[in-house]
Protein backbone atom coordinates (compact mmCIF):
# COMPACT_ATOMS: atom_id res chain seq x y z
CA UNK A 1 0.00 0.00 0.00
CA UNK A 2 3.00 2.45 0.64
CA UNK A 3 4.30 2.21 -2.23
CA UNK A 4 1.26 2.28 -4.21
CA UNK A 5 0.98 5.84 -2.26
CA UNK A 6 4.25 6.58 -3.11
CA UNK A 7 3.36 6.18 -7.24
CA UNK A 8 0.49 7.72 -7.19
CA UNK A 9 2.20 10.84 -5.47
CA UNK A 10 5.37 10.94 -8.39
CA UNK A 11 2.72 10.56 -10.99
CA UNK A 12 0.63 13.41 -9.46
CA UNK A 13 3.77 15.95 -8.92
CA UNK A 14 4.88 14.98 -12.22
CA UNK A 15 1.30 16.19 -13.65
CA UNK A 16 1.48 18.99 -12.07
CA UNK A 17 4.71 20.13 -13.33
CA UNK A 18 3.17 19.59 -16.86
CA UNK A 19 -0.16 21.55 -16.05
CA UNK A 20 2.01 24.33 -14.68
CA UNK A 21 4.28 24.16 -17.98
CA UNK A 22 1.34 23.79 -20.30
CA UNK A 23 -0.19 27.10 -18.25
CA UNK A 24 2.79 28.92 -19.31
CA UNK A 25 2.30 27.92 -22.72
CA UNK A 26 -1.26 28.63 -23.42
CA UNK A 27 -0.51 32.19 -21.75
CA UNK A 28 2.29 32.98 -23.64
CA UNK A 29 0.22 31.99 -26.79
CA UNK A 30 -3.04 34.19 -26.35
CA UNK A 31 -2.43 36.37 -28.67
CA UNK A 32 -1.14 34.22 -31.31
CA UNK A 33 -4.20 31.93 -31.62
CA UNK A 34 -6.64 35.09 -31.66
CA UNK A 35 -5.06 36.14 -34.79
CA UNK A 36 -4.97 32.47 -36.18
CA UNK A 37 -7.40 31.13 -38.60
CA UNK A 38 -9.68 29.14 -36.09
CA UNK A 39 -9.79 33.08 -34.16
CA UNK A 40 -13.88 32.55 -34.46
CA UNK A 41 -14.26 29.26 -32.87
CA UNK A 42 -11.38 28.77 -30.34
CA UNK A 43 -11.22 29.89 -27.01
CA UNK A 44 -8.19 31.97 -26.13
CA UNK A 45 -5.41 30.31 -23.76
CA UNK A 46 -5.78 32.64 -21.46
CA UNK A 47 -9.64 31.24 -20.93
CA UNK A 48 -8.36 27.85 -21.16
CA UNK A 49 -6.01 26.74 -18.68
CA UNK A 50 -5.60 29.94 -16.57
CA UNK A 51 -5.20 28.79 -12.89
CA UNK A 52 -7.67 30.64 -10.69
CA UNK A 53 -4.98 31.95 -8.28
CA UNK A 54 -2.99 33.50 -11.05
CA UNK A 55 -2.87 37.21 -12.24
CA UNK A 56 -4.85 37.56 -14.97
CA UNK A 57 -3.23 37.25 -18.36
CA UNK A 58 -2.32 40.10 -20.56
CA UNK A 59 -4.93 40.38 -23.45
CA UNK A 60 -4.75 39.15 -26.76
CA UNK A 61 -4.45 42.97 -27.89
CA UNK A 62 -1.15 43.60 -25.70
CA UNK A 63 0.35 40.03 -25.97
CA UNK A 64 3.18 39.79 -28.15
CA UNK A 65 2.13 38.49 -31.40
CA UNK A 66 4.87 39.42 -34.03
CA UNK A 67 7.10 36.74 -33.45
CA UNK A 68 3.93 34.51 -34.01
CA UNK A 69 4.81 32.08 -37.24
CA UNK A 70 2.09 30.16 -38.94
CA UNK A 71 3.98 27.09 -40.43
CA UNK A 72 0.60 26.20 -42.18
CA UNK A 73 -2.68 24.35 -41.72
CA UNK A 74 -3.38 20.49 -42.89
CA UNK A 75 -6.72 19.10 -42.55
CA UNK A 76 -8.05 20.13 -39.05
CA UNK A 77 -4.65 20.58 -37.56
CA UNK A 78 -3.40 23.83 -37.54
CA UNK A 79 0.75 24.55 -36.90
CA UNK A 80 2.16 27.65 -35.48
CA UNK A 81 5.87 28.61 -33.67
CA UNK A 82 7.02 31.31 -31.42
CA UNK A 83 9.29 32.67 -28.74
CA UNK A 84 8.78 34.09 -25.74
CA UNK A 85 11.38 35.14 -22.99
CA UNK A 86 12.30 31.39 -22.41
CA UNK A 87 13.04 30.39 -25.69
CA UNK A 88 11.14 28.86 -28.97
CA UNK A 89 7.81 26.97 -28.72
CA UNK A 90 5.82 24.96 -31.44
CA UNK A 91 2.75 23.83 -31.28
CA UNK A 92 -0.16 22.09 -33.31
CA UNK A 93 -3.96 22.97 -32.54
CA UNK A 94 -6.73 20.43 -33.28
CA UNK A 95 -10.66 20.95 -33.54
CA UNK A 96 -12.89 18.11 -33.14
CA UNK A 97 -14.55 16.92 -36.55
CA UNK A 98 -17.76 15.43 -34.19
CA UNK A 99 -18.85 16.75 -31.05
CA UNK A 100 -21.45 14.98 -28.52
CA UNK A 101 -21.75 17.50 -25.35
CA UNK A 102 -26.07 16.75 -25.13
CA UNK A 103 -26.83 20.31 -22.95
CA UNK A 104 -23.63 21.26 -21.62
CA UNK A 105 -22.54 24.63 -22.24
CA UNK A 106 -19.02 24.99 -23.34
CA UNK A 107 -16.58 26.63 -25.31
CA UNK A 108 -15.51 25.34 -28.26
CA UNK A 109 -12.91 22.00 -27.24
CA UNK A 110 -9.38 21.82 -28.99
CA UNK A 111 -6.31 19.36 -28.64
CA UNK A 112 -2.87 20.34 -28.87
CA UNK A 113 0.37 19.05 -28.78
CA UNK A 114 3.45 21.48 -27.80
CA UNK A 115 7.31 21.48 -27.37
CA UNK A 116 9.62 23.87 -25.53
CA UNK A 117 12.64 23.07 -26.49
CA UNK A 118 14.78 25.22 -24.09
CA UNK A 119 12.82 23.48 -21.23
CA UNK A 120 13.91 19.85 -22.71
CA UNK A 121 10.29 19.20 -23.11
CA UNK A 122 8.58 18.00 -26.27
CA UNK A 123 5.45 16.02 -27.29
CA UNK A 124 3.14 17.71 -24.68
CA UNK A 125 -0.02 16.46 -24.94
CA UNK A 126 -3.36 18.68 -23.89
CA UNK A 127 -7.09 18.86 -24.25
CA UNK A 128 -9.33 21.84 -23.49
CA UNK A 129 -13.03 20.61 -23.29
CA UNK A 130 -14.31 23.93 -22.97
CA UNK A 131 -15.97 23.48 -19.59
CA UNK A 132 -15.65 22.70 -15.76
CA UNK A 133 -14.27 19.49 -15.28
CA UNK A 134 -15.45 17.07 -12.49
CA UNK A 135 -12.92 17.20 -9.43
CA UNK A 136 -10.54 14.51 -9.61
CA UNK A 137 -12.04 12.72 -12.57
CA UNK A 138 -9.76 11.49 -15.60
CA UNK A 139 -10.69 12.38 -19.17
CA UNK A 140 -10.23 9.20 -21.27
CA UNK A 141 -8.69 8.95 -24.27
CA UNK A 142 -9.49 6.31 -27.18
CA UNK A 143 -7.52 5.65 -30.14
CA UNK A 144 -8.38 2.70 -32.21
CA UNK A 145 -8.27 -0.29 -29.54
CA UNK A 146 -5.71 1.98 -27.37
CA UNK A 147 -7.19 3.70 -24.10
CA UNK A 148 -5.29 6.19 -21.96
CA UNK A 149 -6.36 7.98 -18.88
CA UNK A 150 -5.56 11.61 -18.49
CA UNK A 151 -5.44 13.83 -15.22
CA UNK A 152 -7.63 17.03 -15.04
CA UNK A 153 -7.42 20.29 -13.95
CA UNK A 154 -10.16 22.89 -14.04
CA UNK A 155 -11.31 22.76 -17.86
CA UNK A 156 -8.11 20.96 -19.66
CA UNK A 157 -6.58 17.23 -19.18
CA UNK A 158 -2.60 16.58 -19.77
CA UNK A 159 -1.19 13.04 -19.63
CA UNK A 160 1.00 12.86 -16.16
CA UNK A 161 4.14 11.94 -17.72
CA UNK A 162 6.74 12.38 -20.50
CA UNK A 163 6.32 8.70 -21.21
CA UNK A 164 2.95 8.66 -21.80
CA UNK A 165 3.42 11.88 -23.94
CA UNK A 166 5.71 10.31 -26.38
CA UNK A 167 3.17 7.21 -26.49
CA UNK A 168 -0.42 8.97 -27.17
CA UNK A 169 1.47 11.19 -30.00
CA UNK A 170 3.03 7.88 -31.66
CA UNK A 171 -0.71 6.63 -31.77
CA UNK A 172 -2.22 9.72 -32.64
CA UNK A 173 0.60 9.41 -35.78
CA UNK A 174 -0.47 5.84 -36.57
CA UNK A 175 -4.11 6.41 -35.84
CA UNK A 176 -7.33 7.99 -38.02
CA UNK A 177 -9.38 8.90 -35.22
CA UNK A 178 -9.08 10.09 -31.83
CA UNK A 179 -12.54 10.37 -29.06
CA UNK A 180 -12.03 12.30 -26.00
CA UNK A 181 -14.59 11.75 -23.20
CA UNK A 182 -14.59 14.21 -20.38
CA UNK A 183 -17.14 14.69 -17.35
CA UNK A 184 -18.00 17.55 -16.47
CA UNK A 185 -19.14 19.45 -12.78
CA UNK A 186 -22.82 19.30 -13.97
CA UNK A 187 -24.24 17.98 -16.99
CA UNK A 188 -24.05 14.22 -19.14
CA UNK A 189 -20.68 13.04 -19.86
CA UNK A 190 -18.99 14.57 -23.22
CA UNK A 191 -17.11 12.84 -26.14
CA UNK A 192 -15.59 14.71 -28.89
CA UNK A 193 -14.19 12.82 -31.84
CA UNK A 194 -11.11 14.21 -33.92
CA UNK A 195 -10.25 13.47 -37.40
CA UNK A 196 -6.10 12.65 -37.69
CA UNK A 197 -6.20 13.30 -41.20
CA UNK A 198 -3.10 15.96 -41.36
CA UNK A 199 -1.75 15.36 -37.97
CA UNK A 200 1.22 13.62 -39.16
CA UNK A 201 2.11 16.22 -41.35
CA UNK A 202 1.19 18.99 -38.61
CA UNK A 203 3.66 17.20 -36.16
CA UNK A 204 6.03 17.54 -38.72
CA UNK A 205 5.74 20.73 -39.51
CA UNK A 206 6.36 21.61 -35.76
CA UNK A 207 9.69 19.00 -35.15
CA UNK A 208 11.22 20.77 -37.65
CA UNK A 209 10.48 24.46 -36.51
CA UNK A 210 11.85 23.16 -33.25
CA UNK A 211 14.24 20.27 -34.15
CA UNK A 212 12.72 17.32 -32.32
CA UNK A 213 13.63 14.58 -34.15
CA UNK A 214 11.44 11.67 -34.13
CA UNK A 215 12.25 7.99 -35.03
CA UNK A 216 9.87 6.23 -37.21
CA UNK A 217 9.02 3.64 -35.40
CA UNK A 218 5.64 1.30 -34.85
CA UNK A 219 3.42 3.12 -31.79
CA UNK A 220 4.98 2.46 -28.57
CA UNK A 221 3.54 0.02 -26.15
CA UNK A 222 0.52 1.58 -23.75
CA UNK A 223 2.02 1.52 -20.43
CA UNK A 224 -2.04 1.16 -18.95
CA UNK A 225 -2.37 -1.64 -21.12
CA UNK A 226 0.90 -3.90 -20.66
CA UNK A 227 -0.13 -7.50 -19.74
CA UNK A 228 2.36 -8.86 -17.13
CA UNK A 229 3.83 -12.05 -18.56
CA UNK A 230 3.13 -15.46 -17.08
CA UNK A 231 5.60 -17.04 -15.68
CA UNK A 232 7.11 -20.46 -17.40
CA UNK A 233 6.94 -23.52 -15.44
CA UNK A 234 10.15 -25.12 -14.76
CA UNK A 235 10.12 -28.76 -16.43
CA UNK A 236 10.72 -31.54 -13.71
CA UNK A 237 14.60 -33.12 -14.33
CA UNK A 238 14.87 -35.88 -16.38
CA UNK A 239 15.47 -38.61 -13.76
Amino acid sequence: MIANRDTAAVAFASGCRYARAMTRTWLCLAGALCLAALHSALPTPSQAAKPKKEPPAQSPSNAGTSNTESLGTVGAWSAYALRDKTGRICYLVGQPQKVDSAAVARKAPVAMVTHRPSENVANVVSFVEGYPLKEGSEVALEIGDQKFELFTKDDSAWASTAELDRTIVSWLVKGRSAVVKGIPQKGKPTADTYSLAGFTKALALIDKACGVKRAEAAPQENPAQKKPQSKKKARPAKP
